[in-house]
């Protein structure tokens, strides 16, 4: 049993080892070229764990920028994983120790991913767990590699960066497919191009999840209060 959910796992975090592998491999070449060997990307991977954010933080060790300015970025840049969680409360709260590790490793690939698992609540928790272990070790390898690489191949690796924007695409059409009310699709299709448009690209994200969850909150109460009446 824990052999099938092993590799229903591994299927399933399949499209994030086809984005994640590419992405951190570019990320390990450009620490490399940054100066820094590849166990300084192995270690940065561990201990923050955060694609974008670790690519940003090639500038900040480069330039020596003060720990505060990087701790406010980095819970900028990464505080929309805080309504990810907020999906799992059930289920981390039922992992019992490995919910500190799933907090740890919560991104938008494994949440994704998770969010479309259909499966009995312990088979769920299980291959939770599988796909976000899973999904760290695919970074990490990708680290090194780009790392090794860095040092002995003169490699070029402009737009590597679209596979990440291709990923969120296709499961934003499987989960699309997979539900018959796309009104949560629609909604942040809009609010997000809206911020877009208002607040630019830099800093678009946090608005636009206050305005999704907000209307979506709204809503499901609206809902409710109609079904009672």
């Amino acid at each position: 049993m824990k052999k099938e959910i092993f590799r229903a796992a591994f299927v399933c975090s399949i499209p994030i080892l086809c984005s994640y592998i590419f992405v951190s491999i570019a990320y390990g070449i450009m620490m490399q070229n940054a100066g820094f060997p590849w166990f300084a990307s192995l270690f940065v991977s561990l201990t923050v764990y955060t694609g974008a954010f670790q690519f940003v933080l090639i500038t900040f060790l480069s330039s020596g920028a003060s720990l505060l300015t990087v701790a406010l970025t980095a819970f900028l840049m990464n505080s929309r994983q805080t309504f990810y969680s907020l999906t799992f409360l059930k289920e981390f709260r039922a992992m019992g120790k490995r919910k500190l590790y799933m907090i740890h490793t919560m991104t938008d690939e494994t949440y994704a991913v998770n969010y479309t698992l259909d499966l009995p609540e312990k088979e769920k928790q299980d291959t939770m767990f599988l796909v976000a272990f899973l999904s760290r070790c695919y970074w990490m390898i990708g680290s090194v590699l780009g790392g090794v690489l860095g040092q002995l191949l003169p490699v070029e690796l402009n737009g590597i960066d679209f596979c990440m924007t291709a990923l969120f695409v296709i499961i934003f059409i499987d989960q699309w497919e997979k539900t018959k009310k796309h009104t949560p699709a629609l909604a942040g299709l809009a609010i997000g191009t809206l911020c877009l448009v208002l607040f630019g690209q830099q800093r678009f994200m946090l608005p636009a999840l206050l305005g999704v969850s907000g209307l979506l909150v709204f809503m499901q109460a609206g809902g409710r209060a109609h079904e009672s009446e």
